[in-house]
């Protein structure tokens, strides 16, 4: 893969990071790469540098100036994403289950109004879907998922909201998204999942990485609160299979 494509770019941030940057546009081929380098650099570490931050197209790299310059890093980071991919590695699988709809689900009917089509047939769209993590941000646990099917493709909405609830499942632009913290969002509300990606005092404080493959399966309302109350209590609700 990394022949057929160019190699990154390397673009100065601020002056003890750097970003390495595989494409411009949301690519599965590039961030298959960011994820390679980044795994690359956690089992051959580069004196210097502090973290790694993955994310859709691009590595950000956090070093100590002190210990290495830009120039050394970047020769090094650029050797390394070079090299040929190791074999990939079994995924680890999420299924998580999401309330539909409703009062849990808020743009699900306007979504399918403007889709032409009903709200069934976009939930059942959305739990075909086979998802993967192509990183996390914006709060602790979101989770940016590719693999969004072409028919639920759709803008975001042109009024974003102050505040959405936790552990909402929502769609925006050819992304789709798990978010585990109440917080504004401009993406379409589908449903809520009990399922917390982030919880604080919970080994794992995060249950998702970068890399893992995520599908969705629909439970009633009911459910949903029974399952909320024991991942409030801190028990992992998601089901792991291996992929």
């Amino acid at each position: 893969m990394a022949a057929t494509l160019p190699p990154p770019r390397l673009l100065p941030s601020g002056d003890s990071a750097v970003t390495v940057e595989f494409s411009r546009t949301i690519d599965d081929d590039a961030n298959q790469r960011v994820l390679a380098l980044d795994k690359a650099l956690a089992a051959s570490p580069i004196d210097g540098i502090t973290e790694a931050v993955p994310t859709y197209r691009s590595l950000l790299v956090h070093y100590d100036p002190g210990k290495i310059d830009f120039d050394t890093l970047g020769d090094k980071l650029i050797a390394l994403a070079s090299q040929k991919l190791p074999p990939a590695t079994k995924a680890r699988r999420w299924r998580i289950p999401v309330a539909y709809g409703g009062e849990h689900g808020i743009d699900l009917e306007d979504v399918a109004k403007a889709l032409s089509t009903t709200p069934d047939d976009i939930v059942a769209r959305h739990v075909a879907g086979d998802y993967k993590v192509a990183m996390i941000g914006f709060t602790p646990g979101w989770s940016y998922l590719s693999g969004l099917d072409k028919s639920l493709h759709m803008s975001r909405r042109q009024n974003p909201r102050v505040l959405t609830p936790a552990g909402t499942i929502s769609i925006g632009g050819v992304q789709a998204g798990i978010q585990c913290l109440a917080a504004p969002s401009g993406w379409h509300l589908l449903g809520r999942t009990p399922v917390r990606t982030y919880q604080l005092h919970r080994n794992p404080t995060f249950l998702t990485e970068p890399g893992d493959r995520v599908t969705f399966f629909a439970i009633d309302h009911k459910t949903f609160e029974e399952l909320d109350r024991a991942a409030e209590a801190g028990e992992i609700i998601a089901e792991q299979v291996v992929a």
